[in-house]
């Protein structure tokens, strides 16, 4: 049988930019230490939230080279390395397997909008090309396809494929995925705000943007859930729901940012075409993270 590649919480990194727009390396790597120091599981570096998007192929191969060096076998380091053009993610991939990565995570092609058959052919090349586990990335509100649970039954027999991060926010296809594919294909929930109902149908921990704010909180119910105390973590969730809605009031990591940044804990600014949250949704973040304790009143 395949271990997951970790359980419980795994950060998606922010990547912080200074004032040239630069990676900040220095803040970089107190982010990554003070991740670490939290108890966090596993760290992901060049993800949605690390704003990949926007970087060169250069860049991308440069963080995650820093990331992999920084933690030194601290916490596993799963590195983003998907794109919409296969070889480019081939690419990106060997880079971050070369660089010492645990694992790989890649999200759909997106844009090209391929079949079902096409994602297959996707997946099964990237994996013939690389040793390194990877988890799959489904995100259909970002990239305009989603797996179908069919798909997943058959990516699910190739043993490179560790299991899926899903963030459709489909209960079905989680349920449906789970009759399928068996008990060691694996699935992390991607939203903060499923965390409990995802881990109930047999989720093994989340990859978290709000970890980045509330590491602690993140590990915390993603691991009563790992020890069946779903009466805890439910609590736990519904406790911080108004912060995590707050995360989410613009498009990720826009408002996340704003809130390291409000915590001190130089995020820097967003590559367009984001740019920095509205005086209103500021606002909202802060009383969010005022009533948490995060932020004085």
């Amino acid at each position: 049988m395949r271990e997951p590649v970790f359980t419980g919480a795994c950060t998606a990194l922010v990547t912080p930019f200074d004032d040239s727009g630069a990676i900040n390396y220095d803040a970089f790597a107190a982010q990554i230490d003070a991740q670490i120091d939290s108890g966090i599981d596993a760290l992901c570096v060049c993800g949605t939230t690390g704003e990949s998007a926007t970087m060169s192929i250069r860049e991308h191969i440069a963080a995650v080279e820093f990331c992999v060096k920084h933690v030194n076998h601290r916490v596993k380091v799963i590195a983003g390395a998907g794109s919409n053009d296969t070889t480019a993610a081939v690419y990106l991939c060997q880079h971050a397997q070369d660089s010492g990565a645990d694992a790989l995570l890649l999200v759909t092609p997106y844009y090209n909008k391929c079949s079902q058959t096409g994602l297959i052919k996707h997946y099964e090349y990237i994996a013939d090309r690389v040793e390194l586990p990877i988890i799959l990335y489904n995100v259909p509100s970002r990239t305009g396809v989603s797996f179908t649970a069919e798909t997943y039954k058959v990516l699910s027999q190739n043993p490179r494929f560790n299991g899926v991060k899903e963030a459709s926010g489909n209960f079905s296809l989680l349920a449906h995925t789970r009759f399928l594919c068996g008990e060691d294909f694996y699935i992390w929930s991607g939203n903060d705000d499923q965390v409990v109902p995802m881990m109930s149908l047999g989720a093994k921990g989340v990859i978290s943007v709000a970890a980045n704010i509330v590491p602690q909180v993140m590990v915390k119910m993603s691991h009563l859930c790992l020890d069946d105390d779903f009466a805890a973590a439910s609590k736990l969730q519904v406790e911080y729901m108004d912060l995590i809605d707050a995360l989410f009031i613009e498009v990720n990591p826009i408002p996340i940012k704003a809130a390291m940044d409000l915590m001190g804990m130089k995020a820097g600014g967003l590559r367009l075409p984001l740019c920095d949250i509205s005086p209103a949704h500021l606002e909202s973040l802060k009383a969010s993270m005022q009533r948490m304790g995060l932020l004085k009143a």
